[in-house]
């Protein structure tokens, strides 16, 4: 049984927070984290993907854990230890296949690992509506740690793809945490682009590495914004809002590398 429920607040949310705004970014402390974990992912990608793997496993378990307290699911332990799992059974697989065969075997670990799901919510002995936010929750947070994946797979095109939109990731989470106002936004992404700018001759990517950083530095705010939605915590802050950057960033940065390499 997937035990999850949402988290009691005796005080309502609406009269807590009433003169405040829902979207909190993380700040300065989880971009640094982010941008850390990015460098370790650029320093490790060109070497091979046993050599990502560690540094994936440790955006997985964050992936995890974050999401379930940014939906207000607590305690959720065997939920965050089966989007886990999920996440480390598409590693194994993505390892064991040729890299034609990529794509169909995240798409059969995640079908299996969906129907357990279910299985496992035919236990739950709680209401209709606990069941239904335990498998929505359990299941996104899976789909998200499958996803995270795709570094994996992109590593097998290009170690070097890998690298360049990790720092397009930690250039625009960096400048996006500064908050400068009105154009952090476009702050961000002209600095992931020129994280690539500056790869370039260090890569054997040429112009395509702004396009792979660029990447990275747009789906790195799409995952700031989802860490940052109804008054996110400081759990929340330091581990969704950490890894949804990079995670967001695996899809892009795979299909950017099939696509242009």
């Amino acid at each position: 049984m997937v035990n999850v429920r949402p988290e009691a607040d005796p005080q309502p949310v609406a009269g807590r927070h009433r003169a405040r705004s829902p979207i909190i970014s993380p700040g300065i402390q989880p971009a640094l984290l982010t941008v850390a974990l990015s460098a370790l992912f650029a320093a490790t990608a060109p070497l091979g993907r046993w050599a990502l793997l560690p540094a994936l496993v440790v955006l997985q378990a964050l992936t995890a854990a974050g999401w379930f307290r940014l939906n207000g699911m607590w305690p959720a332990r065997q939920g965050i230890a089966l989007a886990f799992a999920g996440g480390l059974a598409a590693d194994a697989a993505l390892l064991a296949v040729d890299e034609d065969r990529q794509p169909e075997a995240l798409i059969a670990v995640l079908g299996v690992w969906f129907l357990l799901l279910l299985v496992l919510q035919l236990r739950h002995r709680g209401s209709a509506d606990e069941r239904l936010d335990s498998l929505t929750a359990t299941a996104a947070a899976t789909l998200l740690t499958g996803v995270a994946t795709g570094h994996l797979a992109a590593a097998s095109v290009s170690g070097s793809a890998v690298a360049v939109t990790a720092c397009g990731v930690a250039a625009a989470t960096w400048f996006a945490a500064l908050k400068v106002p009105f154009v952090w936004p476009v702050l961000a992404l002209g600095a992931a682009a020129a994280a690539g700018a500056i790869a370039e001759p260090l890569t054997d990517l040429g112009p395509d590495a702004i396009a792979f950083a660029a990447a990275g530095g747009v789906a790195a705010l799409v995952g700031l914004r989802v860490a940052s939605y109804d008054f996110p915590s400081r759990f929340v802050h330091f581990t969704a809002g950490v890894a949804l950057p990079l995670s967001a960033a695996a899809p892009a940065g795979y299909l950017l590398a099939l696509a242009l390499l």
